[in-house]
């Protein structure tokens, strides 16, 4: 226990830059103060000792706005961001190293007795309101956005956004902790796609009609249509079809998402 609190306390100064001092840690970082209540208290649930524990998890959430259930398992240098409305259930167990921000819960789904709530692997990130509910397995260095709903396994090294939850990344680059907002945007990556169809396809049309123009051209009198004048026609009435008014360039840019 004392080897985890250790940890715990020397991540904070790795992860967080405003840790100025010892003192301040010690007494200014509520995460820290939930994880010093939550291991002591689970010693004692581990022991067998009834309702101690539970009350001691009560203590720390009145102190810290941390609720940690004392049968939680939580493994070292796992830092709590913020922690105000962190809830971590029961049966839940975080990896080491894990990093988790301000209004996560790592909850339930129903009623069951036994295993229920979610098993976090090693340098597991989860962002700020995230929720991660049920029997489900996190891999190691998984990220999940901030506002998430992950309600299915996620293997290791994936990032998950959206609710629900969505794999959006696999095995990408190394990010730095801290760095968990930057997570791609799929809805945008998405509706871009189906815009440059869309465009990829008004533009074959536009041939296809060339070319009728051109057959019809060539079968009327040639003071009648000329066929420089149909190219021009149909290559300004591509440019008009591209589906470049202001709506749509400022939701593809984020004014929507």
């Amino acid at each position: 226990m004392l080897k985890s609190l250790i940890a715990d306390f020397k991540i904070i100064f790795d992860r967080d830059p405003a840790a100025r001092n010892w003192l301040e840690v010690l007494f200014c970082y509520p995460g820290l103060q939930a994880l010093m209540f939550h291991r002591f208290a689970h010693w004692l649930y581990k022991v067998g000792i009834p309702f101690v524990p539970r009350f001691m998890s009560q203590i720390s959430r009145f102190i810290t706005g941390i609720e940690i259930h004392p049968g939680a398992t939580i493994g070292q240098g796992v830092f709590i961001d913020h922690g105000m409305g962190v809830v971590i259930g029961e049966t839940a167990i975080v990896g080491d190293y894990a990093l988790i921000y301000q209004g996560v819960t790592l909850g339930g789904t129903g009623k069951e007795c036994g295993k229920r709530h979610p098993t976090l692997g090693e340098n597991v990130i989860v962002g700020a309101g995230a929720k991660v509910l049920g029997n489900i397995q996190l891999g190691n260095n998984v990220r999940i956005g901030a506002g998430s709903v992950v309600l299915r396994d996620v293997p290791s090294d994936c990032t998950v956004v959206g609710v629900p939850g969505r794999i959006v990344y696999r095995a990408g680059e190394r990010v730095e902790p801290l760095e968990h907002g930057r997570l791609p945007d799929s809805e945008a990556q998405v509706i871009r796609a189906l815009v440059d169809r869309i465009e990829s396809l008004e533009q074959q049309i536009q041939i296809l009609q060339t070319r009728d123009s051109l057959a019809v051209c060539y079968a009327m009198p040639a003071a009648e249509a000329s066929e420089p004048a149909v190219e021009e026609a149909a290559v300004q009435d591509g440019e008009a079809c591209r589906l470049r008014d202001r709506v749509i360039d400022e939701f593809l840019d984020g004014a929507g998402i």
